[in-house]
């Protein structure tokens, strides 16, 4: 699914946010120190612990989708930073839609990093589209931050770089705020806003602490919320 300190750490980190004089943002080149991050993925808000299942639901209208979600125990090396694996599963009725791997890392600070998606989306007659897969350290793709270590409302931030096909930013507008979702009522949960520079609109999302992400409220109008978890 796509995951600080203060906000002027925010802007150290993440240099591209500032605009120049020209309106266009600066290069980004976050400083990745493989030293710096641990083999565990355990900020409040977006923890990931091997064997745990997610299941979601999407809702436009009377359309309706599954997404299923599951942190493997498998690991990947990005630009010399151990990640966990991801899972992610869309369907449709029970028919497999999208099929897709994400690579996340945590730095000593709890800041949650997002290093890339291998993804496969499932078209009629058997095609395959491949178009949204990344990886952070190929060609000028670079990491970004899912979720801040410490997350206050503040400037906005990258949470993934490819320039032309991967240009997602977050930003942290709403702490302490009351959640209801199928699979539970939850309090002081984070809300963000997540928007993308290649595409109008912004979607509203909340994390609760020690869950994770459980609502979206998309741009598109669709509604995503937690149905059941899983635990190992």
């Amino acid at each position: 699914m796509r995951m600080i300190k203060p906000a002027i750490l925010v802007l150290m980190a993440l240099p591209a946010v500032t605009l120049t004089a020209a309106g266009k943002t600066a290069e980004y080149e976050p400083h990745i120190d493989p030293a710096n991050f641990q083999t565990t993925v355990d900020n409040p808000y977006f923890p990931l612990v091997p064997g745990t299942t997610f299941k979601f639901i999407e809702k436009l209208g009377k359309h309706v989708s599954e997404n299923e979600v599951t942190v493997t125990h498998d690991t990947k090396v990005i630009m010399g930073v151990t990640c966990t694996v991801v899972k992610d599963v869309l369907r449709e009725k029970g028919v497999l839609k999208e099929d897709t791997y994400d690579w996340y890392a945590q730095d000593k600070q709890g800041n949650v990093w997002y290093f890339g998606e291998d993804t496969k989306e499932f078209l009629p007659h058997g095609k395959v589209n491949p178009e949204g897969s990344w990886e952070a350290g190929v060609g000028r793709n670079r990491p970004g931050i899912i979720m801040p270590g410490n997350p206050v409302p503040g400037a906005p931030f990258r949470q993934e770089y490819g320039p032309g096909h991967a240009e997602d930013m977050g930003q942290v507008v709403a702490v302490n705020e009351s959640v209801k979702v199928p699979y539970a009522s939850y309090t002081g949960c984070v809300r963000t806003k997540e928007w993308s520079l290649l595409e109008p609109g912004t979607d509203k999302k909340w994390y609760a602490k020690g869950v994770g992400f459980i609502k979206e409220e998309a741009a598109d109008k669709s509604v995503v919320t937690l149905v059941s978890v899983t635990q190992p």
